[in-house]
C-alpha cells in the first residue's frame, strides 16, 4: 500500500484536514506528560487519503532520528500546540524504532517493523515467580492442594502482506475521538473599517468674456512742402542751354505709417486645483458576546487544569 506526504497528496491539506491550522512543527509529548521529545516532520497519508503516520523529528532527545507514529496512538491538542504520543512509552521503545528519512519508500516491510515495536503483547512471555519464603519459615506441605496450570500463552496474531489493511489494527491507526475533540469558543470583537464614498462634486473649467479696448498708436506721415524763394544770384545770368533744358525733374519719395494692430494671448494668472484632507475620529459603543468554557465533571482526577482559566477551574 502506498503512503504519500500530506502536502503532495493534497496541497490543501490545512483548510480542508485541520481547519487551516498546520500540524506540521507542533511538539510531541511522550505519553500524556510533559517529557518533550520530538515535533512533528511530516504526515503520510494512504491512498485514500487517510492519515497513517506521524513522522517525528526526536531532535536532541535521541540524536536527531526519525520515527513513524501511528495516527492512533497520539492525541491531537491544537489549542495548546501540542501532540501527545500516547504509543510511546519509553526512549528505549524509540531507539528499537526504524530510522525514517524523507523520501524513502515505505513498504510493508518497514511498516511490520514500525507496527512491531508499538503492538501491544497479547500475553506475558513468562508468568510471575513466587517470592521464596523464609530459611526459617517451616515448610508446609499440603498433599489436597490441586495444582494450578499456569495460563495459556495467547498465540500472536499473524499478518499477510497480500491482505493486510489498516483497519485490521484499529488500535494503531483507527482515530479516537474522544482523544480528538475540538471545541471552539467564539467571542465577538468590534472591527473598525472604513469605507470611502461620494459625498460631493466640484467641477472647475473656464470661460471666455469679451470685452472693447482702445489703443493709441502716433503714426507719421510725410508731405512734399514746395516753398517758392528769390534766389541770391537772380541778377546773374546763366546759360540758356542748361536752363531751359526741359529733361530736368525733381523727383521725391514720400512715406508715411500706418498702425498694425493685432490680438496676442499672454498668460495672465495661474490657479493651483488641488484637495486636502480633514481628519476626525469616531467613536461608537457596543456590547460584545463572548463565551466561557464550562467543566462538569465527577471525576476531577482526570482533567488536567493547567490549561483551564482560574474561574473553571475546580
Amino acid at each position: 500500500m502506498l503512503l504519500y506526504k500530506i502536502e503532495e497528496f493534497n496541497p490543501n491539506y490545512r483548510q480542508e484536514a485541520f481547519d487551516g491550522e498546520d500540524i506540521k512543527g507542533l511538539d510531541v509529548y511522550a505519553g500524556n506528560t510533559d517529557e518533550k521529545i520530538g515535533t512533528i516532520n511530516n504526515v503520510l497519508v494512504d491512498e485514500t487519503g487517510r492519515i497513517r503516520y506521524f513522522a517525528i523529528e526526536t531532535g536532541f532527545w535521541i540524536f536527531g532520528k526519525k520515527v513513524l507514529l501511528p495516527v492512533g496512538l497520539c492525541r491531537i491538542d491544537f489549542d495548546a500546540g501540542r501532540v501527545y504520543a500516547t504509543g510511546i512509552r519509553s526512549k528505549q521503545q524509540v531507539e528499537s524504532l526504524p530510522r525514517y528519512e524523507d523520501g524513502m519508500a515505505v513498504d510493508y516491510d518497514y511498516e511490520e517493523q514500525v507496527r512491531g515495536v508499538y503492538r501491544t503483547p497479547t500475553a506475558q512471555a513468562s508468568a510471575p515467580v513466587e517470592a521464596s519464603l523464609p530459611l526459617e519459615a517451616p515448610r508446609v506441605i499440603e498433599t489436597t492442594a490441586s495444582v494450578s496450570t499456569p495460563p495459556p500463552v495467547a498465540t500472536p496474531a499473524t499478518y499477510d502482506r497480500d491482505s493486510y489493511t489498516y483497519e485490521q489494527e484499529p488500535a494503531l491507526y483507527q482515530v479516537n475521538e474522544q482523544d480528538h475533540q475540538k471545541l471552539r469558543l467564539y467571542e465577538e470583537r468590534l472591527v473598525a473599517d472604513k469605507t470611502r464614498q461620494k459625498t460631493g462634486e466640484v467641477a472647475i473649467g473656464k470661460h471666455v468674456e469679451t470685452e472693447t479696448a482702445k489703443v493709441s498708436v502716433p503714426v507719421e506721415k510725410e508731405r512734399v512742402v514746395i516753398e517758392r524763394i528769390t534766389p541770391e544770384n537772380a541778377d546773374m545770368a546763366v546759360n540758356p542751354d542748361i536752363a531751359f533744358n526741359q529733361q530736368e525733374a525733381v523727383r521725391m519719395e514720400v512715406y508715411e505709417e500706418t498702425a498694425d494692430i493685432q490680438k496676442q494671448a499672454f498668460v495672465r494668472e495661474e490657479v493651483n486645483i488641488r484637495k486636502e484632507v480633514e481628519r476626525d475620529t469616531v467613536e461608537t459603543t457596543e456590547t460584545l458576546r463572548r463565551e466561557e468554557l464550562n467543566v462538569d465533571t465527577e471525576d476531577r482526577s482526570g482533567v488536567n487544569e493547567g490549561n483551564l482559566p482560574p474561574k473553571d477551574r475546580f
